[in-house]
């Protein structure tokens, strides 16, 4: 039998624990052996000139397949180069969870975004780069944190002081408080989202916003295909600001993604997707 981990945080199996349990029963429905491993429990180097993984400081047989549901490229690439399949790939978590490097490849495939500046802690200017407002985003934030919304020049200075990495820095030209989630199994579009919120810059459910099933156009479907194509994806969240007139503009690539917003608004199975798609890659 096909064997895999499913590997998540200790603090995230609290909150996930129902999500948890989806993806264990849509592995075993298809029959494949998918166990859940805790990250802490993991341990990864190099002993004796080798790759090593261990588990609670054991060694053990290495499954054909992990999914990854943290944040860490480093683990992706480790489990790829002692010969698993890993969903999402190293490639993929990298690029994903670094806004400003999303961007520059973004940008690459001619998708459009709004002006968006790139800065390290140590170079981010007195003088800001963008008329206000304008919002700024740690690069690693997640779910609508380390997201500031900048009015004048003491929240500049302010939000300055508070950054502690890497931020890109955005116009805020856009509808705020609307954005669309797009949930994409491997080359396959699923549903689009679109996230509204009536007291928040931020559309994020989690946030309080509302979310329901968008209907795509073929010039966003086109615009869509181009990440597909760019990408080798297991499962992500596309999401988009949309624009003055209505256009979509990019705005990221959650890796980790969960699928709260298309459980809310629709009956669609995506983890039976996603582990079907993971068979068909592995077999």
């Amino acid at each position: 039998m096909i064997s895999g981990w499913l590997i998540y945080s200790k603090e995230d199996t609290k909150q996930n624990a129902s999500y948890i349990e989806w993806f264990l029963e849509e592995a075993t429905k298809q029959s494949l052996a998918l166990k859940l491993i805790l990250r802490e429990e993991m341990t990864i180097g190099i002993v004796d000139n080798s790759q090593c993984i261990k588990i609670n400081n054991e060694t053990v047989k290495l499954p054909d397949f992990a999914i990854v549901r943290t944040i860490e490229p480093l683990l992706n690439l480790h489990l790829e180069t002692m010969g698993m399949r890993v969903f999402n790939s190293s490639l993929v978590s990298s690029i994903a969870n670094n806004k400003a490097l999303t961007h520059h490849h973004m940008n690459q495939i001619g998708l459009p975004m709004v002006d968006t500046f790139y800065s390290k802690r140590e170079n981010i200017p007195d003088t800001p780069p963008l008329a206000y407002p304008f919002i700024v985003k740690e690069v690693s934030g997640r779910g609508g944190r380390q997201v500031y919304y900048i009015e004048t020049p003491m929240d500049w200075m302010n939000c300055k002081m508070r950054i502690q990495t890497e931020v890109v820095i955005q116009s805020a030209d856009v509808q705020l408080g609307k954005d669309l989630r797009v949930f994409i199994v491997g080359k396959e579009i699923v549903a689009a989202i679109l996230r509204q919120s009536s007291t928040d810059f931020r559309a994020n459910y989690k946030l309080g916003g509302t979310a329901g099933l968008y209907q795509l156009n073929d010039r966003e479907k086109e615009q869509i295909n181009k990440i597909i194509d760019y990408f080798e994806f297991g499962m992500v969240g596309i999401d988009f600001l949309i624009g003055q007139s209505g256009e979509l503009l990019f705005n990221e690539i959650e890796d980790v993604v969960g699928s709260r917003t298309l459980s809310a608004a629709s009956d669609i199975n995506i983890l039976e997707m996603y582990i079907s798609f993971i068979k068909n890659n592995i077999t």
